[in-house]
């Protein structure tokens, strides 16, 4: 299984996280989004119907009715009951979980690198865990780091 760490130093999480479910969904897979707190789950809900003009990704929060049919799921916790093989950390948080899954995006800023630093410690020497460090350059390109 692969973690990807995204560190966010140049573009906020409303512009990082889009282009990956994008590429989640276009490789036909779906994706569990996993973000604690209610209000920031709200706004990342609304934030999916409108982040470019006449963007369009099919998604809902939990329990808000047909669950497992949802391409991408919004949960407050580690649930897939989307079936997803993909889960997006999304609010700086790591949860052991995330590697019950084939593929986990950890997104981080700079208020929580302390706890991604220790997360990497955690899963870089596991058995089946390919970690790899994400962050952009100064032009806003990302770069595998490590």
């Amino acid at each position: 299984m692969q973690v990807d760490f995204y560190h966010l130093t140049r573009q906020p999480l409303d512009r990082v996280l889009p282009q990956i479910a994008e590429k989640v969904l276009a490789a036909g897979d779906r994706l569990l989004i996993v973000v604690e707190d209610e209000a920031e789950r709200v706004r990342l809900d609304r934030h999916l119907w409108t982040y470019t003009a006449g963007s369009f990704m099919p998604h809902a929060q939990v329990g808000t009715g047909g669950d497992t049919a949802q391409p991408v799921l919004l949960a407050p916790d580690i649930n897939a009951a989307n079936g997803a093989r993909n889960v997006a950390l999304a609010d700086g948080k790591w949860r052991d979980g995330a590697l019950d899954f084939d593929r986990a995006f950890h997104f981080f800023d700079e208020e929580r690198i302390a706890d991604a630093r220790a997360a990497w410690r955690l899963v870089k020497d596991r058995d089946g865990v390919e970690p790899r460090y994400w962050k952009q350059n100064d032009t806003g390109r990302w770069e595998q780091v490590a």
